[in-house]
């Protein structure tokens, strides 16, 4: 069984449309230089909660993104593939 999702844990978040938008917009709406950001990249995020009891390992996340940006908000986000969602990073 895979391990469970707790605070502290740094998990890899992949940006979804909106959230690239939104990153990009606040960019340049407040001066914030970062690298391009797009759709399925992948960051590191820190898990700040876990919603207990929920077996899909749904957790709110701040993301860290590649510029002098402030962590972004992710909540509530699930593990797995696609964009919106977390997963384990890779071992190397």
């Amino acid at each position: 069984m895979p391990q469970p999702p707790s605070p502290g844990r740094v998990v890899m978040y992949r940006l979804t449309e909106d959230d690239a938008r939104h990153i990009t917009h606040q960019r340049v709406q407040s001066g914030i230089t970062g690298n391009h950001v797009e759709a399925g990249e992948q960051y590191p995020a820190i898990v700040v909660r876990v919603w207990s009891g929920n077996p899909d390992d749904a957790c709110n996340l701040r993301v860290l993104l590649d510029g002098q940006d402030p962590p972004m908000w992710a909540t509530s986000r699930l593990q797995g593939d696609q964009p919106g969602t977390w997963s384990w990073p890779e071992r190397v």
